[in-house]
C-alpha cells in the first residue's frame, strides 16, 4: 500500500500538470467541439450535404433561397456557408467532412503507434534484430509519405480503410525510432537487469518495466500523427486519390470549388478554415502535452 501511494499521487500531480497547461486546454476545447460538431453531424446538418439542386448553385453565405430536389420536392433553405457549384450546401458538407477527417487523423495515429510501438520494442531490446528491423524502417523512411500514399491509393480501391493504410505506413518508422531509443536507455537501468537475472519472462519485461516509459512520449507523438494523417488525408483527396466524390471530406470539397475560387472564394475559404483550425488544434495540444509530460524538453530548450 505504501508503494503504490506515491505511485497514485505521482499520477494525481501528473495529471492537474497536464490540465493546467493553457495549449493542453484550448488544444482540448477546440478539438471537442469539433469532435461534437462531427458526431452531430446528422442534426447540425441542416441538409442532406449530397443533395443537388443546380437551381441553388453557388450562392453566398447567408442566403435563404428555394431548394428543389431531383425528386421534384421543394423547400426553403438558409445556406449559412453558401452552396457550391452543384448547389449542395458547404455547411453540411463541412460538417460531414469532419467525420472524415477526425476519424482518418484518429484511426492513423492509433495504427501507426500500435503496429511502431511493436517493432520499436522489438528492435530495442533483441539486439540481433535491431540492425535488420531499422533497416527496413530506414527504407521506408527514405520514401516520401505523400507519394508512399498515393501509390497505394493508386493501387488499391479508394476506401477509408485504404486510406488509413496508406497514411500510416510511413509513420510507423517514425514511431519505432522513438520507441526503440527510449527502450536503448531503460534496458541498462539496474532494475530492468535485475528482472532479467531473475529470469523474468521477456513479454514482462517489456510490458511492466520497459513499456511505461514510453508510453509519455507515444502520446505526444501521436498527436502529431494525427494532425499529419489530417493533412495528409486533405491532400490526397484534394488530388483526387483521396475519398469517393459521393463521400464529403474537407479535401474533395476544396478540390471541387478550386475552378471558382476567384469568383466564388467561399467554397474553398470554409472548408480551408476548418481544416487548419483542426490541425492547429492538434498540434497545440501535442506541444502542450510535450511541456508538461516531457519537463526535459524545456531544459534542452533553454
Amino acid at each position: 500500500m505504501a508503494d503504490t501511494l506515491p505511485v497514485a499521487q505521482q499520477r494525481v500531480s501528473m495529471t492537474r500538470r497536464v490540465l493546467r497547461n493553457g495549449a493542453v486546454r484550448f488544444g482540448t476545447i477546440i478539438l471537442l467541439l469539433l469532435i461534437l460538431a462531427a458526431i452531430g453531424a446528422p442534426w447540425l446538418g441542416t441538409i442532406d450535404p449530397t443533395l443537388i439542386d443546380p437551381g441553388a448553385a453557388n450562392l453566398l453565405p447567408g442566403t435563404h433561397a428555394e431548394f428543389m430536389t431531383l425528386g421534384g420536392d421543394t423547400f426553403q433553405h438558409w445556406f449559412a456557408m453558401g452552396s457550391d457549384s452543384l448547389g449542395r450546401d458547404i455547411w453540411s458538407r463541412v460538417i460531414y467532412g469532419a467525420r472524415v477527417s477526425l476519424s482518418v487523423g484518429v484511426a492513423v495515429a492509433l495504427l501507426a503507434m500500435a503496429v511502431g510501438m511493436t517493432v520499436g520494442l522489438i528492435a530495442g531490446y533483441f539486439r540481433r534484430l535491431d540492425g535488420l528491423i531499422m533497416r527496413v524502417m530506414d527504407g521506408l523512411m527514405a520514401i516520401p509519405g505523400i507519394l508512399f500514399a498515393i501509390t497505394l491509393m493508386a493501387l488499391w480501391r479508394a476506401s477509408l480503410t485504404t486510406i488509413i493504410v496508406a497514411i500510416a505506413v510511413p509513420e510507423v518508422p517514425r514511431v519505432a525510432r522513438l520507441v526503440r531509443s527510449v527502450v536503448l536507455t531503460i534496458r541498462e537501468e539496474p532494475y530492468v537487469e535485475a528482472a532479467v537475472a531473475l529470469d523474468t519472462p521477456t513479454w514482462k519485461v517489456l510490458t511492466r518495466h520497459i513499456l511505461p516509459n514510453a508510453i509519455a512520449p507515444l502520446i505526444i507523438q501521436g498527436t502529431y500523427v494525427c494532425a499529419s494523417a489530417i493533412l495528409v488525408e486533405a491532400i490526397l483527396s484534394f488530388l483526387g486519390v483521396g475519398m469517393p466524390p459521393d463521400i464529403p471530406s474537407w479535401g474533395n470539397i476544396m478540390a471541387e470549388a478550386r475552378s471558382q475560387f476567384t469568383q466564388y472564394p467561399h467554397s474553398v475559404l470554409f472548408p480551408g478554415i476548418f481544416l487548419a483550425l483542426t490541425v492547429l488544434a492538434v498540434n497545440i495540444l501535442g506541444d502542450g502535452l510535450r511541456d508538461t509530460l516531457d519537463p526535459k524538453f524545456n531544459k534542452r530548450g533553454g
